[in-house]
């Protein structure tokens, strides 16, 4: 098996090899001071590799101190993306919290002040590689290193020549006006990488639009109001906008974050849909994510039981032409106690509108149609019933991730606390 570790005894065998020359005069210890060995480790290289290539640099360990270094305990760490493609004599594998995979080795030499030795980083990129780094070296005096990182002890950040694609699921649900619904939306990785930003703090998020005509009641905690362009502090309900983003700021590959909010449903609200669209915590598309297409989709409110958007309830009679407010988006007129039909233009060749009274709405007569057809519209007591209204949209158009079929209207006695949780299938 080939070692990742190589080590140089003498100055002659290093010089015959190439490696681990002594490049610096011996330091002198003052009387004062105390000797100690001081080891300085030289910088990775950076690069992009492919899911299943192999990375191997060396990297030369040099003591810049007054004492021999007898003993150097050299560890690497990796993130999850990343593994070792073999295992070398004389180190110790582990996989730590986080997936995190390392290897501790001992190094059987003695660094002398001004001499250096050098050892091999070796790992490859598995095909979930994205966003990863590696941490390389080992404590000042050749101790196990500690947490922190200097110049014994570094960290090379790196992106695999990869892909993660982000995508949003959207929610249907219907209800009666001034009743409570649960609404849940989904950001999932569909991957081949797994995603964790460590270099910025513009994390993987869902952005969430409250559908209009509603309010949030309940909001789970991972979900922030959001400003003009980002979050505006702690989840609270009542905001018309949130971001939502996992609490560690990781999404693994075929794992979904789902985010459920609990709406009431105005009085007078008409069917609704707010967007939901997957990205970053400041509403930016990520580099990474090569498939724009499924990053929006839709929370539908169907509202039911409620008054129909081209209906009002009072009026008489009206055969012929339009009212002259025929685009009124309620389908009501302007100009008659009928209401108009869908393009709320004058008709033509029709009869004369006729009408008995004032409506009580606060609509006229209707204007008498000429040139074209005649359109019907019906009204009761005042106002009309419009038979071409246009209804809100039911966010059918545009939505190919929602849910399938309708969640039956909830009426919830008090605040439900809303929750997060996450789902992932392997592959």
């Amino acid at each position: 098996m080939r070692s990742p570790l190589r080590s140089t005894a003498a100055a002659v065998a290093a010089a015959a090899i190439g490696i681990g020359v002594p490049a610096l005069a011996v330091p002198v210890a003052h009387a004062e001071e105390v000797a100690a060995p001081d080891l300085v480790i030289s910088t990775l290289p950076t690069a992009s590799p492919k899911p299943g290539e192999i990375y191997d640099h060396p990297v030369t360990v040099t003591n810049k101190g007054t004492a021999p270094a007898a003993h150097v305990t050299f560890r690497i760490r990796l993130t999850r993306g990343l593994d070792f493609p073999d295992q070398a004599k004389g180190c110790t594998y582990s996989t730590l919290a986080d997936h995190v995979r390392q290897a501790l080795c001992e190094l059987d030499t003695v660094v002398e002040p001004g001499a250096s030795i050098t050892t091999s980083v070796r790992f490859k990129a598995l095909p979930q590689a994205l966003m990863e780094a590696v941490e390389y070296g080992t404590g000042r005096t050749g101790e196990t290193p500690g947490e922190g990182f200097g110049d014994s002890y570094r960290r090379l950040a790196l992106t695999a020549d990869s892909t993660a694609d982000l995508a949003a699921e959207g929610d249907l649900v219907e209800g009666a006006p001034g009743s409570r619904v649960t609404v849940t939306a989904t950001l999932r990785n569909n991957g081949p990488g797994w995603i964790r930003n460590e270099e910025s703090d513009d994390q993987p998020a869902l952005m969430v639009r409250i559908p209009e005509g509603t309010v949030a009641k309940a909001v789970p905690e991972d979900c922030e109001p959001f400003g003009v362009d980002g979050p505006t502090g702690p989840s609270e309900p009542g905001h018309a906008r949130y971001v939502c983003l996992p609490a560690d700021h990781t999404i693994d590959v075929d794992q979904s974050l789902d985010y459920t909010f609990v709406l009431e449903i105005g009085k007078t609200a008409r069917n609704t849909k707010g967007r939901v669209t997957a990205g970053s915590v400041y509403g930016i598309h990520p580099a990474f994510d090569k498939n724009p297409a499924n990053d929006t989709a839709y929370l539908a409110v169907d509202v039911t039981g409620g008054e129909d958007p081209g209906t009002s309830t009072a009026g008489g009679t009206t055969t012929g032409g339009s009212g002259t407010g025929g685009g009124d988006p309620h389908g009501q007129s302007t100009g008659g106690s009928g209401t108009t039909g869908t393009t709320g233009t004058t008709g033509t060749s029709g009869t004369s509108g006729t009408s008995g009274s004032t409506d009580t709405s606060g609509g006229t007569s209707g204007t008498t149609g000429t040139s074209g057809p005649a359109v019907t519209g019906s009204t009761t007591s005042g106002s009309g019933t419009a038979t071409g209204g246009t209804l809100a949209s039911t966010g059918s158009d545009g939505m190919p991730l929602l849910a399938a079929g309708a969640v039956g209207a909830t009426a919830l006695g008090g605040l439900v606390l809303a929750a997060v949780r996450r789902r992932s299938t392997g592959r």
